[in-house]
């Protein structure tokens, strides 16, 4: 295949990453289903991974994936009007704090017993 030269070629010649990729599946009823993700704009996107390593330090290491190569993966995703392959995605949500211990909570009501508040009485100047 010849190497196009021009600037405003919109795909290039020569894909890359070559070889197969990492994309993260779920097991479903009928074997296993590419996850599919949200930009941040909102927009429906494949996910793939260019290592195991990467794979695991973003989804962590209970994600299953198989091996694809990116055609196939986009052979996969067009038919559900997804065409877009992202490739080593960053997510960018901050990693979640440990929870405060929770404050004491006012005892519960016996079983069946219906626990109403009363509204408290406003207060008067005198």
């Amino acid at each position: 295949m010849a190497q196009l030269l021009y600037g405003e070629d919109p795909e290039p010649s020569e894909p890359f990453p070559a070889g197969p990729l990492y994309v993260p599946v779920r097991p479903g009823p009928s074997g296993c289903t590419t996850r599919l993700f949200r930009t941040p704009l909102g927009h429906r996107t494949a996910v793939a991974f260019t290592s195991e390593r990467t794979l695991v330090a973003t989804l962590g290491s209970g994600q299953a994936w198989i091996r694809l190569a990116e055609p196939a993966l986009r052979a996969l995703t067009a038919p559900l009007g997804v065409t877009t392959v992202t490739l080593d995605p960053q997510f960018a949500a901050p990693a979640a704090a440990p929870a405060a211990a929770p404050a004491a909570a006012p005892a519960a009501a016996p079983a069946g017993v219906l626990a109403v508040r009363q509204p408290v009485p406003a207060l008067r100047a005198g």
